[in-house]
């Protein structure tokens, strides 16, 4: 198989390592004594919902919010599209309307609650002081920043009425059951959709840290907010969030095991670099190119040909005006750090089939990527310090375009060296 096909083979496989339709139904509960509500936000919420209602024996009832064009088709559940990465008004009606629905329930009655990456755009409530026209300005802020999400999801807790474990506070005292596809370093549940039925560790006070040291500017209402006690979410160890049952469903480290798979199967040695890989996507890359060249010099940490896979969630400090997305970037900065070496192709994409706010999911890399770029008068390293990757690729014809997938594990990325045998 030709590299490029493989590294497409290995994306579709980490995608379907993640497949709500997969992973979803072993983890649902017992049906409840009552009534069963499903709530959910986030990229596979919709995906999500539609496995519960193909494996649910009983009546549901519900509300999941999505984001736009990542829904599908559900009978019981209403799904309700909204924006993202940016919240909108569309989100803001959807979590009133799920805070609705969890009025008046009782000891007996079950909240299924499907979470997934997007969730913190998609279910949006400002706090009561704050204007829904603030936080979006503070959230599109953060996201240009070169903020890292637990930073970001941070603020997002503290100038929210229903995320930071107040989503699960409103469901009491019905039995809270919460299915998760992480889509977060680390897979921290406080961290991944802000953590709407987990407890919170962060502060307030840290919130407004995070603000002044991005020195992203803020109202003063959202000031004297984050000052209140008011403001503050419930912490590890309230009795309120004692009977809730949050699981993981699907991780990164999953996704790049079954591209690893995939990778051995095709006569290549794989090797996952991590699952919780951040920081800036450009330095990011220079740090695999180095790894990959090693293994083309000297077979170190492992001889050709080999796999190198990893994900997380890089991030883009936003300088320039070009078109992004943190995929494009790194596969953009990989590109320039390796110079045409010979023998190495990658791929690098979103698992949610949406670079950022682009239609790609990201794009492939060829030792004659640079080549072609210069024979088409694209200056490379201009266009990076533009931050137009997409732009680069787009020249090129090297976009992955795969339309939403409805599932979300973050990053991935692939590195082949060398050939196989069979190839």
């Amino acid at each position: 198989m030709p590299p490029p096909d493989l590294l497409r083979a290995l994306f579709a496989a980490a995608v379907a390592a993640a497949s709500p339709a997969q992973c979803v139904p072993p983890h649902l509960p017992a049906a409840p004594r009552g009534r069963t509500v499903v709530i959910g936000a986030g990229k596979a919420a919709a995906a999500m919902a539609a496995a519960v209602e193909q494996h649910w024996n009983g009546p549901l009832a519900g509300l999941v919010v999505t984001r736009y064009g990542h829904s599908v088709p559900c009978s019981q559940v209403e799904v309700v599209e909204a924006g993202h990465p940016l919240p909108d008004e569309a989100g803001e009606r959807a979590a009133r309307g799920i805070l609705e629905l969890l009025r008046g329930l009782s000891a007996d009655d079950l909240v299924l609650c499907l979470i997934s990456g997007g969730g913190s755009s998609l279910l949006s409530l400002p706090a009561l002081p704050i204007a829904p026209a603030d936080k979006r300005d503070i959230n599109r802020e953060l996201l240009r920043s070169g903020a890292n999400i637990a930073e970001i999801n941070c603020v997002r807790k503290h100038l929210s009425a229903i995320k930071g474990g107040r989503l699960a506070l409103a469901a009491w005292p019905a039995k809270v059951v919460t299915l998760v596809i992480s889509d977060v370093p680390g897979d921290d549940l406080s961290v991944i959709a802000s953590g709407p039925t987990v407890a919170d560790p962060t502060t307030s006070a840290a919130a407004l840290e995070i603000l002044e040291r991005y020195s992203i500017a803020v109202p003063a209402t959202v000031r004297h907010w984050l000052r209140d006690p008011a403001s503050e979410t419930p912490k590890p160890g309230d009795p309120r969030l004692a009977g809730v049952q949050n699981t993981l469903v699907a991780t990164p480290l999953q996704s790049l095991a079954a591209a690893a798979k995939r990778a051995a199967a095709a006569g290549y040695r794989p090797l996952i670099l991590g699952d919780a890989i951040e920081g800036e996507a450009r330095e990011c890359a220079v740090v695999h190119a180095g790894i990959a060249r090693s293994v083309a010099a000297h077979g170190v940490p492992l001889p050709a040909p080999c796999a190198l896979i990893s994900g997380g969630e890089t991030t883009v400090t936003v300088r320039g005006a070009g078109r992004g997305g943190r995929n494009a970037e790194f596969l953009l900065g990989l590109a320039l750090a390796l110079q045409g070496a010979p023998d190495i192709w990658a791929l690098a994409a979103d698992t949610d089939g949406i670079d950022g706010t682009e239609d790609n999911a990201g794009a492939l890399l060829a030792p004659d990527t640079l080549a072609r770029a210069a024979a088409a008068n694209l200056e490379a390293r201009a266009l990076l310090v533009d931050n137009d990757g997409y732009g680069f690729f787009s020249a090129l014809g090297d976009l992955l375009v795969t339309g939403p997938t409805r599932t979300n594990v973050n990053d991935f990325r692939a590195i082949l060296i060398g050939r196989a045998e069979h190839d």
